[in-house]
């Protein structure tokens, strides 16, 4: 057997070993990020159901005479703001994040300022489209914090997947990076209150 036979075998392993390593890592973090954007897509439907029902709830509170305008402002301009925040899951990034929070965050002050405000308004809170716009939004804001889990859930393995060495090698060569996860802002771990109790 000639002496360079060995080398050469040993040579062709090794590049093989290497091979279905990064293929390996590369399809898994493939497959794990398409996770993390299918949760991401369903935050932000979450979201786009409840701008959808705080469109209607305003639409309803506009019928009601001497209705606060300010209010309606408000949460109008909130809306449009949240709705214009947008994110890519592929590139998502700690500030991209915060800033969608933010937006989200000023929505919820401003529904929550809009039906604390209905409170002065008696036929408004025996409107029976309103009444069930409300529970409506009850059910999305319980199904909001469960998609934010869920994109949490699905964040770690990525992360793990990506972070940990020796796959951090290959995920700098492959582009793939850590992604953040969905920190609510200070106060938001409490759900919009929409719950009235009527006299």
């Amino acid at each position: 057997m000639k002496k360079w036979l060995i080398p050469l075998i040993i040579i062709l392993v090794v590049g093989f070993g290497v091979y279905r390593w990064a293929v390996g890592f590369n399809n898994t973090a493939v497959e794990l990020n398409e996770n993390v954007s299918e949760a991401w897509g369903n935050v932000q439907t979450s979201y786009q159901r409840r701008n959808d029902l705080i469109g209607n709830l305003v639409n309803t509170v506009k019928g009601a005479a001497d209705f606060e305008r300010t209010t309606l402002t408000e949460v109008i301009e909130a809306r449009s703001k949240a709705t214009q925040t947008t994110i890519d899951p592929s590139n998502i990034t700690p500030e991209q994040l915060k800033q969608f929070n933010e937006a989200q965050g000023g929505l919820s002050s401003a529904l929550s300022r809009l039906l604390v405000t209905v409170e002065k308004y008696p036929d408004l809170k025996a409107n029976q489209n309103f009444l069930k716009l409300q529970d409506e939004l009850t059910s999305t804001e319980n199904t909001i914090q469960t998609a934010r889990t869920r994109y949490n859930e699905a964040i770690k393995p990525y992360n793990n997947h990506v972070k940990k060495f020796p796959n951090s090698i290959l995920a700098g060569i492959f582009g793939f990076e850590g992604k953040p996860y969905f920190d609510a802002e200070a106060g938001a771990e409490k759900p919009v209150e929409v719950d009235f109790q009527f006299d």
